[in-house]
């Protein structure tokens, strides 16, 4: 019975808005309302992904625009189209553990992202595996279990 308690209490969500939560509640007003249309319906769209960003652990995520995804083809009505690994590998990529502001990321040369791969910061620049680059344009937004960055492109583990 103690086991059980502790499983359940491990595993609950923090207390306070989620990075989901704030990245819904961004969307929803303010300056930045619209603009994150297509990564709330992929993190939906990923359950295991949903699940991470729901949990109490500590993540930085670097949240591609709306405008990132169109570059790629990708908007909200069609992202429950594709392939569910790749999806979840390319959301992860964009994910490191731990509570990272800005100073500490403009400050690292390289990130290691939750899909186990690494993102290069230069300049407030990232660059992934494949030479494809993002530029952090919104930083340190605050969330329970975590910092959301927002970024102008969608970050790649590997080609697709």
């Amino acid at each position: 019975m103690l086991l059980e308690l502790s499983i359940s209490v491990a595993m609950a969500a923090p207390p306070g808005p989620t990075v989901v939560d704030v990245a819904i509640a961004v969307n929803s007003e303010g300056p930045f309302e619209g603009q994150f249309d297509t990564l709330i319906a992929a993190v939906l769209a990923a359950d295991a992904v949903l699940a991470t960003l729901s949990g109490n652990g500590q993540f930085t995520v670097f949240a591609p625009t709306d405008d990132a995804f169109e570059a790629l083809g990708i908007t909200p009505d069609n992202v429950g189209d594709l392939d569910q690994g790749f999806l979840t590998d390319v959301l992860l990529y964009h994910v490191a553990r731990g509570r990272r502001y800005s100073t500490v990321i403009l400050a690292s040369k390289r990130i290691r992202t939750l899909e186990r791969g690494f993102l290069f910061q230069a300049g407030g620049k990232l660059t992934d595996n494949l030479g494809g680059e993002a530029t952090i344009i919104v930083t340190d937004v605050e969330a329970a279990n975590g910092v959301i960055h927002a970024i102008d492109a969608v970050v790649l583990p590997y080609a697709s």
